[in-house]
C-alpha cells in the first residue's frame, strides 16, 4: 500500500503472531476469535423466483448479494423484488434487522465465495432463497464485521473451506469456524469510521470513472453510426432515404434491404436436445446467442462449446467471415463477424453472400438504437428477429470506395476511444486495488487510525 509505504499513516508500537492462516501479525493488544462467538447464523427464506412479486415485503437473494448492490443494501435506495406479507407470520426467522449480513449461499467461481452484502436501513426486509443470514451479538459493531468480512485475509479463509467444483458453496458451519480478529470495542468503532469515509470517497472516483466509460461508449456508438448513415462529408447533399428512422442520407448513397443484399438463415440446434451424441463434443465450434454478445468484440474467434460430428451433421455450418445476429432474447439484434467455420443454434441469423463490405454492415447493425428493435418486434408480433423481419431491414450503402474510408474512419474512431476506456479501466483497478489494501490495513491493524479525526471535507 503506497500511501503506508509513504509513512502517511502511523502503524502500532507492537505487534504479536496472529497463530491465524493467511495473516501474520495483528497489534498486541488485540485478540483471536472465531465467527461463531460473534454472530448468530440462520438460513433465509425456503423460496425460489417464481415466490417473488413487485410489491410486498423486499427480499433481498443471493442474485443481489452477487451482482447488484455489494457491499450493502437499502431497499429505499435498491430497487428489490418482494415477497408476500404472510411470510411475516410463517417466516419470521429470515427477517433481517439493521446490521445483518447476507451472504451468498453459492457462486459459480471461487473468488465470489463469502460475498455478502449488509442491511443498511431499518426498514423491513427478507433475506431470500439460497442466503445465510450472519447477525451480530454486538450491533454497535455491525459496520467493523462488514469491513472485517471483507478483507482479503478474512475472504481467503474462507475460499480455502468452500467445496465445490463448477458450484462453490459455503455453509453455517464454514463461516462458524472462520477464525478472526478483534480490537478493542473504541477502536472498532474508530476503524469502522475511517473506513466509512475514506471508501465513500475512493467510491466516489470508482463511480465517476464507471460514468465516464459509460459517457465514452455512448459517444462512440452515436459518432459510428452518425458515419455510417451520414457519411464523412459534412457537406454532401442530402435526400430524404424513404425510412422513418433512417431520415436523411447522402445524395449519392442508395438504400436496400438485407434480404436483397444477402441470403438470410437461421442456425439451428441439433435434435434432440442434451443428446449426449450430439451435444458436448470437440469436432465443430457451436455458436450460441451468449457468445455472440460481447462488449466490444467485433469478431468471434472461438466458442465454449462443441458438437459431436454426428450433431454438427444436422446443422448448417457458416464459414468464417461470415456476419451474425443474435435474434432472440434481451441482447435481440447484436451482432458479430465469425473468425472461424462454426454451427449456430437456432437463436443466431448468419448473412450469407452478402454484398456489403460485412465490417460496415456490423457496424451499422451494431448502432441499431432499442427504439429500432423494438418496432421490428412490434411490427412482426413475434418475440424474436424471424428471417422475414431481418430481411426487411433497410440499409444505406455507400459507393464501395467510401465504405472502405468509413470503415477505416471508423476503426481508427474505436481504437481512440479504446485507448480513453482502458485507462479509465485502468485507474477503476487501482482504485478497487486502493479500496481493498485500505480495508485489510485497517481491519488487520497494520495501520493504527486510533487518532484519526473526521475531516471537515
Amino acid at each position: 500500500m503506497s500511501e503506508l509505504k509513504a509513512g502517511k499513516y502511523q502503524t502500532y508500537p507492537e505487534y504479536k503472531d496472529s497463530n491465524i492462516d493467511w495473516l501474520d501479525a495483528i497489534p498486541e493488544h488485540w485478540t483471536t476469535s472465531k465467527l461463531r462467538y460473534t454472530f448468530s447464523f440462520g438460513k433465509g427464506l425456503t423460496i425460489t423466483k417464481e415466490n417473488l412479486r413487485d410489491t410486498g415485503i423486499p427480499c433481498v437473494n443471493y442474485g443481489e448479494v452477487h451482482s447488484k448492490y455489494g457491499f450493502e443494501v437499502n431497499p429505499q435506495k435498491h430497487p428489490l423484488k418482494c415477497v408476500d406479507e404472510e411470510y411475516l407470520k410463517t417466516s419470521p426467522y429470515a427477517l433481517l434487522e439493521n446490521g445483518d449480513i447476507v451472504f451468498a449461499d453459492t457462486s459459480e467461481d471461487i473468488d465470489g465465495s463469502g460475498n455478502f452484502t449488509q442491511l443498511v436501513s431499518d426498514e423491513q426486509i427478507f433475506a431470500g432463497y439460497h442466503t445465510i443470514i450472519a447477525r451480530p451479538f454486538d450491533r454497535e459493531c455491525s459496520r467493523f464485521y462488514a469491513y472485517l468480512l471483507d478483507s482479503k485475509e478474512l475472504r481467503t479463509q474462507i475460499r480455502h473451506a468452500v467445496k465445490g467444483v463448477k458450484v462453490f458453496s459455503i455453509t453455517q458451519a464454514i463461516l462458524r469456524g472462520v477464525n478472526i480478529w478483534l480490537p478493542p470495542i473504541g477502536e472498532r468503532t474508530q476503524i469502522a469510521n475511517f473506513l466509512d469515509h475514506e471508501i465513500a470517497k475512493i467510491d466516489t472516483l470508482i463511480e465517476k470513472q464507471q460514468q465516464l466509460i459509460k459517457l465514452l461508449k455512448e459517444k462512440r456508438q452515436a459518432v459510428i453510426s452518425h458515419v455510417v448513415t451520414k457519411g464523412l462529408d459534412p457537406q454532401a447533399p442530402t435526400k430524404d432515404s424513404g425510412v422513418e428512422w433512417l431520415g436523411e442520407i447522402p445524395e449519392h448513397w442508395v438504400v436496400s434491404k438485407f434480404g436483397y443484399i444477402s441470403q438470410v438463415v437461421r442456425g439451428g440446434s441439433p435434435r434432440p436436445a442434451g443428446d449426449p451424441t450430439l451435444f458436448n463434443g470437440d469436432y465443430s465450434p457451436w455458436v450460441t446467442v451468449a457468445e455472440i454478445t460481447k462488449d466490444d468484440e467485433i469478431y468471434l474467434t472461438e466458442t465454449e462449446t462443441f458438437l459431436t460430428r454426428k450433431g454438427s451433421g444436422q446443422c448448417r455450418v457458416f464459414s468464417s467471415g461470415t456476419l451474425l445476429l443474435s435474434n432472440s432474447g434481451a441482447t435481440l439484434g447484436v451482432p458479430a463477424i465469425l473468425k472461424i467455420d462454426a454451427n449456430a443454434n437456432d437463436g443466431v441469423v448468419g448473412f450469407e453472400s452478402l454484398n456489403v463490405d460485412t465490417e460496415f454492415a456490423y457496424f451499422y447493425l451494431s448502432t441499431l438504437t432499442e427504439d429500432l428493435r423494438e418496432r421490428v418486434k412490434q411490427g412482426s408480433g413475434q418475440p424474436n428477429l424471424n428471417t422475414d423481419i431481418v430481411k426487411d431491414i433497410s440499409i444505406p450503402i455507400p459507393p464501395k470506395g467510401e465504405v472502405r474510408q468509413i470503415v477505416s474512419s471508423i476503426h481508427k474512431l474505436r481504437n481512440d476511444y479504446s485507448k480513453l476506456i482502458i485507462k479509465a479501466t485502468s485507474a477503476i483497478k487501482l482504485m478497487k486495488e486502493r479500496r481493498t489494501a485500505l480495508i485489510s490495513a485497517a481491519v488487520t491493524g497494520k495501520i493504527d487510525v486510533r487518532n484519526w479525526e473526521q475531516p471537515n471535507d
